[in-house]
């Protein structure tokens, strides 16, 4: 066998109660042939059939496996995962065994991206119940590639046209989060975002940091950790040639980002950084994670139970997943 990857892209399957199955087959639809044929669809075939049917699209969905040739041109290969349970998995519903098959599709295209099969793996959205019930207590895929991975710490960037931002921390509580406000973190997520932006073609990245507290603290009254904590971590980067900004009041960062002064803006929790980007680009946005030995991007939504397996999914936000991966694909840097 040649030393050529074959597959681009290795797109999970998601929570198969879910819609990851309809957004996938979805934005297959929309993708040029050839570029269908360099991607890997990986879950369960059955379900990818069964969605595609539900849609009415023609797609010819085949078995393979490594070591066997590369689908023909107009046929796309899925990956099978193996199955040790014969429990039901209902639409719509939160169960182990739907959570135990978006576990090991994830597993699977990590074995296939390490083994050299595939580049980029692209994720359809999983339920974090449901994956809790299966018995793999994770905070959702960054976590769980983070651990697959053996990588020391990873991190999450919401890009998009208009906005993008990563995070300090994202899925622990409030409170912890405000604890993991460190120089070290800081200056970990500023340096990882910067050197993303680097090898996808900006030169010198502008990155803003936000406040943490209202107002940056407003001069301790309200929180000493911005004069404390951030603001030193800034001039640190600043002296090492970044062009980094910061601290910047929260309720303004993200407005002068979106109007061009700021290529990235650093978030320090979850929702200071996804509320902002989703308002403006929720359709749009993909999540990257960062800081991992493989290239992975997802969508920035959920399951939508509610919505499942009724044809109604949108699958923009998939498209847009896909060529961001793509973009990756092609030469951008971890």
């Amino acid at each position: 066998m040649s030393n050529r990857i074959p597959f681009a892209l290795a797109i999970t399957m998601g929570d198969p109660a879910g819609i990851g199955p309809e957004i996938v087959c979805r934005a297959l639809l929309d993708m040029p042939p050839a570029d269908r044929a360099s991607t890997l669809l990986v879950g369960d075939l059955a379900t990818f059939r069964r969605a595609a049917a539900m849609l009415d699209i023609d797609l010819p969905l085949v078995d393979w496996r490594p070591g066997i040739p590369v689908p023909a041109m107009g046929e796309i290969a899925v990956a099978q995962i193996e199955l040790e349970t014969d429990d039901p998995v209902t639409d719509g519903k939160i169960s182990a065994a739907a959570g135990e098959m978006a576990y090991r599709s994830v597993v699977l295209a990590v074995d296939l991206v390490k083994a050299g099969q595939a580049r980029v793996i692209v994720t359809a959205p999983l339920n974090k119940a449901a994956l809790h019930a299966a018995g793999h207590h994770y905070d959702g895929h960054t976590g769980m590639l983070a651990a697959l991975t053996e990588a020391p710490s990873s991190f999450m960037l919401l890009a998009s046209d208009t906005l993008s931002s990563i995070h300090v921390s994202t899925h622990v509580s409030l409170r912890e989060a405000i604890e993991r406000v460190t120089e070290e973190r800081i200056m970990a997520t500023v340096e990882t975002g910067h050197a993303h932006l680097v090898a996808l073609g900006l030169s010198a990245p502008r990155i803003a940091v936000a406040g943490l507290n209202p107002h940056c603290g407003e001069g301790g009254i309200f929180g000493d950790e911005d004069d404390q904590i951030i603001a030193p971590t800034v001039r640190a980067l600043q002296a090492r040639g970044l062009d980094v900004s910061g601290p910047i009041p929260a309720d303004t960062v993200f407005y002068r980002a979106r109007r061009g002064e700021f290529d990235l803006v650093v978030a320090h929790y979850h929702d200071q950084g996804h509320i902002p980007v989703k308002l403006i680009a929720f359709d749009s946005t993909v999540n990257v994670s960062l800081g991992l030995p493989i290239h992975r991007t997802s969508v920035d939504h959920g399951t939508a139970f509610d919505i499942a397996w009724q044809g109604r999914a949108d699958a923009t936000n998939m498209g847009a997943a896909i060529a961001y991966g793509q973009r990756l694909a092609e030469g951008g840097g971890i």
